[in-house]
């Protein structure tokens, strides 16, 4: 496993700022990509950025709901304890290319979500507050949950390409 975690993190308040600028950064992301891939006339695959991004927001409406009773920090882009530029779960942009297919968007999804749920177990292993170890492994099992999800969507892909390789009107070779 690579280590995302650069720092402990004391708080549930300055956890759960880490956990909603990951969720929201994710999303922007995603609707960012979509956005790329509908300039370049790539609609199928821009519709599933979108489809994620949504997922995405959804997720940090729960997390933002959660955050509802504490006093956030404010945490300065730099001072995130994560150990990449960007937050875990979003997509590199160097991994993205116009041509894409959904198969490879759902690749880069799901190494995403991985690196999200990678991310909150090592905040839940390496914390020093109960309250933080115990949420993070709440979200940690909500990334498992969208880590399932996805894998079950490439395997669709995956039939789905299969059934259109195949032959339905193979030559008829005379023995």
């Amino acid at each position: 496993m690579i280590d995302l975690l650069s720092g402990d993190i004391c708080s549930v308040a300055e956890f759960l700022v880490h956990a909603l600028e990951m969720e929201t950064e994710s999303a922007e992301r995603y609707r960012e990509l979509a956005d790329n891939m509908e300039v370049h006339n790539n609609p199928e695959v821009a519709a599933l950025f979108r489809r994620l991004a949504a997922e995405g927001d959804a997720h940090a409406e729960q997390v933002e709901r959660r955050a509802g009773m504490y006093e956030l920090p404010d945490i300065a882009p730099w001072e995130f304890k994560w150990t990449s530029p960007d937050a875990p779960e979003s997509a590199a942009m160097d991994d993205v290319h116009y041509l894409m297919d959904r198969r490879q968007a759902l690749e880069l999804a799901l190494h995403n979500e991985i690196r999200g749920q990678q991310f909150y177990t090592q905040v839940s292993d390496c914390s020093q507050n109960a309250e933080v170890e115990c949420i993070a492994r709440e979200l940690a099992e909500e990334e498992e949950g969208h880590v399932m999800m996805l894998r079950e969507w490439l395997a669709k892909e995956a039939d789905q390409l299969q059934a259109a390789l195949e032959d339905l009107d193979p030559p008829n070779m005379p023995e």
